[in-house]
């Protein structure tokens, strides 16, 4: 059959051995040896072994060709510029615009929290979460903070959103970031993951508070040397349904010299 001939190289290999193929053909070659030495007339072969091997050379060919032809989508691409995959920002022209899905992490689709937003330099480019880091092993239920997702630009900096159960911070369902306490006090339990190790509150340069949307944020300024991070870090934080999130804009010494103000600008357009 002609259409199966594309994947024979491939099955060739697969398929049963010479010898076997011809113990099968003199028995069917005998069998209807058979029916003739007893009167009858001699069928016509049957169609249905050809029939299952051309569909399972069908199945296999398509298989393989998922696996080696499969593009991927916006969401899984990796190592490209967001630039090339997500749509201008209306309100700040030379940034794009990313709005996070359900089918973006395991903690969105868990409901576990609430679809975030921010903008971005077109040349700066998503990069993988470990495993460990991201929560797929504790969802739905998590007791500790996770990384949601990761964006960098070896010359500008990295952010992050970093999602923490509210149980952790307080026994308050659907509590508002109010009833937490302070920004002083919500930087000292989440400050070790802006930082990446530890949090010193004479790291705390800065903080303030602001309301969008009838939803109250905290944010921080701060410079910490000795951060895994950066030696430069800006947070904002807010509390919804039954999460604190985090989103967190690091620099080195020299990434800050030249993207200080494009990091708070992407800072101060993150909303929950």
């Amino acid at each position: 059959m002609a259409s199966s001939s594309v994947f024979s190289p491939l099955l060739r290999a697969l398929r049963p051995s010479t010898s076997c193929s011809g113990r099968s053909s003199a028995t069917n070659d005998n069998s209807a040896a058979a029916v003739v030495a007893a009167g009858g007339a001699a069928p016509r072969p049957a169609p249905l072994a050809a029939v299952v091997s051309h569909r399972r050379e069908l199945l296999l060919g398509a298989a393989l060709g998922a696996a080696f032809l499969k593009a991927p989508l916006p969401a899984e691409a990796r190592e490209i510029e967001v630039g090339a995959v997500l749509p201008p920002a209306a309100s700040n022209p030379g940034f794009v615009f990313f709005r996070a899905t359900p089918k973006d992490t395991p903690a969105l689709r868990a409901g576990n929290v609430q679809p975030y937003e921010f903008i971005l330099p077109p040349t700066w480019k998503q990069t993988r979460v470990a495993n460990i880091l991201s929560g797929n092993y504790c969802q739905p239920k998590c007791a500790e903070p996770w990384v949601e997702v990761k964006f960098e630009d070896d010359k500008q900096g990295k952010v992050q959103v970093v999602a923490s159960p509210l149980i952790r911070l307080t026994n308050r369902p659907n509590a508002t970031i109010e009833d937490i306490g302070s920004p002083e006090r919500l930087i000292a339990s989440l400050g070790p993951f802006v930082t990446g190790n530890t949090f010193d509150s004479d790291e705390l340069v800065d903080t303030s508070v602001e309301k969008i949307d009838g939803q109250t944020y905290y944010s921080y300024v701060l410079e910490t040397p000795l951060a895994l991070t950066g030696s430069h870090n800006l947070a904002k934080a807010t509390a919804k349904g039954n999460t604190v999130v985090l989103f967190v804009a690091s620099a080195s010494d020299k990434q800050w010299q030249s993207s200080e103000k494009v990091l708070k600008t992407i800072v101060d357009s993150f909303k929950v």
